[in-house]
Formats: C-alpha cells, sequence, structure tokens
C-alpha cells in the first residue's frame, strides 16, 4: 500500500509516544510505503484536490527518525489510504481541511477518518447519539442555565466544546466561591457554548481510552490517571497512564457503538469511559497506542494496518 500521513510538522512529533508514528512503523515494517503531507499541502486547482506530498522513510536512529523526499503536487486518489492525523484544535483551519479532504474522496480517495464524519461527530458533544451511557449533561451558553445544573447536582465539571488535553475544563461544587467567574471565563461572558457533567467520582481511578479499531474494541484501555490535586487525568495534564483489560461495561459501550461508528467511516475512534460512563468520542486523532503496546506486549498498531490492509483488499 502507498499510505499518506496528514500530520503536524515531523519534528514535533514525540515517537516514544505518538500513535501515527507506531502506525508508520508498522506499516513500513510490512513494506508498504509512506508519504507525509500537513495541512498547508492540502490544495484545490482548477477543481482538483492535490497534495504537496513528500515520501518519508522510517530509519533506525531515534534522534533522526526519517528522511523526506522532494515535495511533489500529486492526486490524493494516487495513495490507497489517506490519514488524516493532524492533531486538534478544531478550528475553522481544521474544517476547511476536511472540506478539501471530502472533495478527493469523490475524486477517487480513501480518507481515514471519513472527513464529513469527522465533522459531525464533535468529539464532546458526539455523546449526545449514546444517551444511555452518559451521566446528566446540559449543554448551553447561558450562566442561569448552568447555575441551576449546578444546584440540581452539586458537584460538576464545565467544559468547552472544542477543548484538547483537559485544557479549560473546570470542576465546579455549591460552595464554590468562584462560580461566577468560572463560568464567564470558560463561557467567554455568555459567547460560548459549553458543556456541563454530573461530576463522575470514579474519575480518580482513570478516564479510561477505550480504542475502536474497524467497529471492534481493543481489549486494553489506558487509563489516565489525574495526578495530586488534580480533577483532569488527560496526559496533556499531568495524568499518569496505566494499560489494563477492558471492564464489562467499557466493552458493552464500544461494542455499542462500534457498528455505527464504523458504518460513518470512522475506522480509529477513541472512546473515553470514566467509571461506567461514556464522556467523549475521539474521532480527530486518537492516541494512546504507544502506551498501551508497552505497557501490554498488545501491537495496537497492527490491528489498524490489519484493518486498512483488509479494506484496500476488498476495495480492488
Amino acid at each position: 500500500m502507498k499510505i499518506a500521513f496528514v500530520l503536524d510538522p515531523l519534528d514535533s512529533i514525540k515517537t516514544c509516544k505518538d500513535s501515527s508514528y507506531a502506525m508508520m512503523q508498522e506499516a513500513a515494517s510490512r513494506g508498504h510505503t509512506l508519504a507525509s503531507l500537513q495541512q498547508e499541502d492540502l490544495v484545490l486547482r482548477d477543481g482538483k484536490v492535490l497534495g504537496y506530498a513528500r515520501d518519508l522513510v522510517l530509519t533506525s536512529d531515534a534522534k533522526h527518525w526519517y528522511r523526506i523526499g522532494e515535495r511533489v503536487a500529486v492526486g490524493l486518489e494516487t495513495f490507497d489510504v489517506v490519514m488524516m492525523r493532524k492533531d486538534p484544535p478544531f478550528d475553522m483551519e481544521y474544517i476547511y481541511s476536511t472540506y478539501l479532504l471530502e472533495l478527493a474522496q469523490r475524486q477517487g480517495a480513501w480518507v481515514i477518518n471519513n472527513p464529513r464524519a469527522v465533522r459531525d461527530h464533535n468529539e464532546k458533544l458526539a455523546i449526545a447519539r449514546f444517551p444511555k451511557f452518559t451521566v446528566p449533561t446540559l449543554v448551553t451558553r447561558e450562566e442561569a442555565l448552568i447555575r441551576d445544573f449546578l444546584a440540581e447536582y452539586g458537584d460538576i465539571v464545565v467544559k468547552p466544546l472544542d477543548g484538547m488535553g483537559g485544557i479549560s475544563v473546570f470542576r465546579l461544587h455549591r460552595q464554590d466561591y468562584n462560580i461566577g467567574v468560572v463560568i464567564e471565563t470558560v463561557t467567554h461572558n455568555g459567547q460560548r457554548t459549553v458543556m456541563a457533567q454530573r461530576f463522575i467520582p470514579e474519575t480518580a481511578a482513570g478516564d479510561k481510552r477505550v480504542l475502536v479499531i474497524d467497529g471492534e474494541p481493543v481489549p486494553y484501555s489506558l487509563a489516565r490517571i489525574p495526578k495530586h490535586g488534580e480533577t483532569r487525568g488527560n496526559l496533556a495534564a499531568g495524568g499518569t497512564g496505566v494499560a489494563q483489560p477492558l471492564s464489562a461495561r467499557d466493552l458493552e459501550i464500544a461494542r455499542a457503538l462500534g457498528p455505527e461508528l464504523k458504518a460513518a467511516g470512522l475506522l480509529l475512534v477513541g472512546l473515553d469511559v470514566i467509571g461506567d460512563y461514556l464522556t467523549e468520542v475521539n474521532v480527530t486523532s486518537p492516541t494512546c497506542m504507544r502506551e498501551i503496546a508497552d505497557q501490554t506486549g498488545f501491537n495496537v498498531a497492527a490491528l489498524m494496518i490489519d484493518a486498512l490492509e483488509k479494506t484496500v483488499k476488498r476495495k480492488k
């Protein structure tokens, strides 16, 4: 296969923990060829979507881990797979990229994850599709409604709909002296819609990342355990990742969502589960493959490349 990865700058990738690198490494070990693009390399010219791609070769040198070729304009349909792995923020530039990638699909490219489905599945709001697995949730930008929600449940979490890595996630109690300023901050004085959820005490045991590949759950999750004094378990916020087998509830949630996500063209998804509850559906660039593999020996990236090979073979 020829696989193109749309990525952040290569020099920003931490190979010791990056899931995109794990997939590239697995694909290269099987003899597949790789190419690298960044968002700005996607262009539309005279009705045709092109990518200014560079051939990518992995090396055995951990410090200088790649070699890249010259930047060449090619139709994205010339690749067997285009992997959209640009990290959030999910801003307008990201949305523009999904429009271009969707046009490329109409011209014969196969893009993972499906760009329309990525747009349709906001990583916070997507849980509303599966209410039987969620805690009480409110989406609004009105302070009065958030205050009413807090009064009802006493302990809540408030977060922006476009955040990542635990940024701007606040926990509020009824007795908090900063309720007003927190709501003003997170809603930008009522100009930004946010999500409020009843706090889940099991957060202390870890915010679990459950990976779903081609509709099927990976047998291990990565529980992101908050550091002392923190509510957020995100690795970017200082949490510690602990790999563990999926619980019965994890499996129930993953198996219920898997077929629908696969049907939408979401081949790789990261479900966030706290306790028994679904809290997010991550579809942009789900991570944690390396941590699970390092701690359990289970090669998650191999499952993903298996799924790509199977689908490409079926398409041919």
